[in-house]
């Protein structure tokens, strides 16, 4: 069939033709967003998962919901060596900008553009990667300790009663938390505790691995008495049907049932797989139905597609010794394993194997479930690793 008629969409965060599945997790965020602009108790909200879940795309569908009714937002994505406070700082300015147009706030807004420069001004030596233009002088003794956690509190504080001021909120939302350092964490959590207890319309919209939640509880032990979790996993087989079948009905194409089963099958639900075997079942198929033999023959490029791409791209920034790590646990099957069952694979202590598996940690390649046991970020990684290193060279 027409390939530039393909309503299917893989890809890093890109909206998918139909996002099913995920109704009641949008609905939970909008009404968390709506209560704190009224004031009212609410939690912030930090989505977990693996790869390719979609979280990415949730985010920005929250957003871009939020910003419809009128709640003033950030979206910033957390890089692996990039500090917390360079990568909030030029979004806040530009919120603050945005609510020092409405005249009832403007004051406000104005007091929190100069606690900004302070904020700023107090802790670019020990963050030499904020990068700002400053509209107003500091004022003094306002967010201007060079404190991070202090500072950080009373620069949301002046925030928050900007946003109060307008009528609205000011709600971060914020992708691959992860990465995001300890200390930079606790500074987060401590100041949206203060907002909370203050009944200040700020929050937060996070995504990140499924070491999110352990991450935040770790900076600070009331972290999921201030969070909401929600786990976004695979769809149910309902909703994989459904992000398959209705794109192309909607292009007037149907699918036989078993080739929409099919496809199920091998993604496992997953949505970006979904995406990928969808886009390929079309490309494959000369007409309408798309059949179970034409889902057969687009299976083969659609994962010589996630080899290249999706797979690959996490694989060439591992070291060769984290490579053989994750082909030792790929030997054990999709996981999670334990700890000792890896180093018995690769005939090492585990011990001397702890500095190769917080590496991968810290990649964002395995995460622990569970003390002791290691499992893949990643799905179906476990049967890549198997495709790039056969055979039995790679324990070499």
């Amino acid at each position: 069939m027409d390939p530039i008629l393909n309503p299917y969409a893989p890809g890093a965060g890109t909206p998918p033709p139909e996002l099913a599945g995920r109704d009641a997790l949008l609905e939970s965020v909008r009404i968390a967003i709506e209560r704190a602009r009224r004031g009212l108790p609410a939690k912030s909200v930090l989505m977990v998962g693996l790869r390719g879940v979609g979280k990415t795309v949730l985010l920005d569908r929250m957003r871009d919901e939020a910003e419809g009714a009128d709640v003033h937002t950030v979206r910033i994505e957390a890089p692996e060596r990039r500090s917390l406070p360079a990568l909030l700082a030029p979004q806040l300015r530009q919120a603050l900008l945005r609510l020092s147009r409405n005249e009832q706030a403007r004051d406000l807004a104005q007091r929190a553009l100069r606690a900004l420069a302070g904020f700023v001004g107090a802790l670019k030596v020990k963050y030499e990667d904020i990068e700002v233009g400053l509209d107003f002088d500091p004022e003094p003794g306002l967010a201007d300790n060079g404190d991070l956690e202090h500072d950080l509190q009373a620069l949301l504080e002046t925030v928050g009663a900007a946003a109060a001021q307008a009528g609205t909120a000011l709600v971060m939302f914020v992708d691959e938390l992860q990465y995001v350092k300890e200390a930079e964490l606790a500074a987060l959590i401590t100041a949206l505790h203060r907002c909370a207890q203050r009944r200040l319309p700020v929050a937060l919209v996070g995504a990140g691995l499924p070491q999110l939640r352990g991450q935040m509880g770790e900076a600070k032990s009331y972290a999921e008495r201030l969070f909401d979790f929600p786990e976004v996993g695979p769809l149910s087989p309902e909703a994989a049907t459904l992000a398959i079948a209705k794109p192309a009905l909607d292009q007037g194409v149907a699918f036989e049932a078993a080739a929409v089963d099919r496809i199920v099958a091998e993604t496992r639900g997953y949505p970006y797989f979904l995406q990928e075997w969808g886009k390929h079942a079309w490309d494959a198929a000369a007409a309408s139905p798309i059949t179970l033999d034409d889902v057969r023959a687009a299976s083969a490029s659609a994962l010589a597609a996630l080899d290249e791409s999706f797979f690959r791209v996490r694989f060439d920034r591992l070291t060769p010794t984290e490579k053989r790590y994750l082909r030792a646990m790929a030997d054990l099957g999709p996981g999670p394993h334990r700890s000792g069952d890896i180093a018995d694979r690769l005939g090492r202590k585990v011990t001397s194997l702890a500095p190769t598996r917080n590496q991968l940690i810290a990649k964002g390649m395995i995460w622990s479930p569970s003390h002791g046991d290691t499992a893949f970020t990643v799905p179906l990684f476990d049967a890549f690793m198997k495709r790039i290193m056969p055979g039995d060279d790679w324990r070499d």
